[in-house]
């Protein structure tokens, strides 16, 4: 899957453990879904999801991996990629906008973005078959583009893998899940849990005011292609000066998250929080108190690329220090039922007390009964 800030690559197999701990699961509501890769995982496991993001190139995403099902669009995927694969580069707005005005992709490969992007336009496809299509796309851009990682400023110098040839590839499209056909949204947080229902709320909002649409606006504009306005010298589309999150706002973010915690219909939360977040850990389990036991497990986790590279000035002279490379990642599991806690503690999870939190390595310490 694609590179993503905020990626829970490592720590699926830790969420989908406490995921799989739980009794009676068959639904999961993952709330901010991203890039799908929680969904996925636990599409794998044979769970039904409800994926949902405000942003269409998640959004878009989450058909591919969580809603659409193997059987319904391998074979015509695969025919389209391939007659995809066989289109001359066309440059358009794709290549003048971001490939010379700006540095996502080398030209030749923009030219090919254009191209099949159009084509996917024209050739009119089914939901399902076009967020397969489009994932291909996003995917096959992502293997040659010239970035760190996020798509804010690209490198001065074209990275290695940018000299390579675009070529689409069939995602891993899962059969359908034992519990039932997922379903992907494109809704607000606030919005959506007023209309999803499950077992289990897979909760993992934005940690700080950095908003994922400024970071990845390549990809809203290729799920969109809608060919916006855009300014500087990233050529970031200027709606992402307009869409806004109340939970990139340090003082609206907590409200937010509050109404998500209270309003969410499921019988168990599971929440993923950073320590670079705007809230403290201790803050988080305050929040999630509520809903009933409140159990966590604490990890380290390496920085995003970007960060451990360091800081440099639009001349490329490096202009800061890292103070750190490695940051702390906490998943949070929250149940009516206490019991849960038998089978949480051999994760290393351990129990709260009192709002504060207790987190120790695996099995050093009893959960509380």
């Amino acid at each position: 899957m694609i590179k993503y800030l905020g990626s829970k690559r490592v720590l699926v197999p830790r969420i989908t453990a406490a995921i799989g701990a739980l009794p009676s699961v068959r639904t999961v509501i993952d709330l901010f879904s991203g890039t799908s890769r929680v969904g996925h995982a636990m599409k794998r496991m044979g769970l039904r999801v409800l994926a949902n993001d405000h942003n269409r190139y998640a959004a878009i995403l989450a058909r591919c991996y969580v809603q659409a099902d193997r059987g319904d669009v391998e074979a015509a995927a695969s025919l389209r990629i391939a007659e995809y694969n066989r289109l001359p580069g066309t440059p358009g707005w794709f290549t003048r906008t971001l490939c010379e005005q700006s540095r996502y992709l080398q030209p030749k490969n923009g030219a090919r973005v254009d191209a099949i992007r159009d084509a996917i336009a024209a050739d009119g496809h089914p939901p399902e078959l076009e967020a397969v299509l489009l994932t291909a796309l996003m995917e096959a851009a992502d293997r040659v583009d010239s970035t760190t990682g996020v798509q804010m400023a690209f490198l001065k110098q074209w990275s290695a893998r940018s000299h390579q040839d675009l070529e689409l590839r069939l995602p891993d499209v899962l059969p359908r899940a034992a519990a039932g056909k997922g379903e992907a949204f494109e809704l607000d947080a606030e919005v959506a849990i007023a209309q999803l229902e499950g077992d289990v709320a897979y909760v993992d909002p934005p940690y700080n005011q950095h908003k994922y649409l400024g970071n990845y606006h390549v990809w809203e504009s290729l799920a969109r292609w809608d060919k916006p306005a855009v300014f500087g010298v990233a050529q970031k589309r200027v709606d992402c000066k307009a869409r806004r999150s109340a939970f990139n706002s340090r003082l609206h973010s907590r409200a937010a998250l509050q109404r998500v915690v209270d309003g969410v219909r499921a019988r168990h939360l599971v929440v993923s929080f950073n320590d670079e977040g705007f809230f403290a850990p201790d803050e988080i389990v305050a929040m999630l108190g509520a809903r009933g036991f409140v159990w966590a497990l604490g990890c380290d986790h390496p920085r995003y690329v970007g960060a451990r590279i360091g800081i440099y000035n639009p001349q490329g002279e490096k202009v800061g220090k890292v103070s750190h490379v490695r940051n702390r990642e906490f998943l949070f599991v929250v149940s009516g039922d206490r019991a849960v806690g038998r089978s949480l503690g051999p994760l290393g999870f351990e129990a709260t007390r009192g709002g504060e939190l207790a987190v120790a390595a695996p099995r050093r310490r009893r959960v509380a009964r």
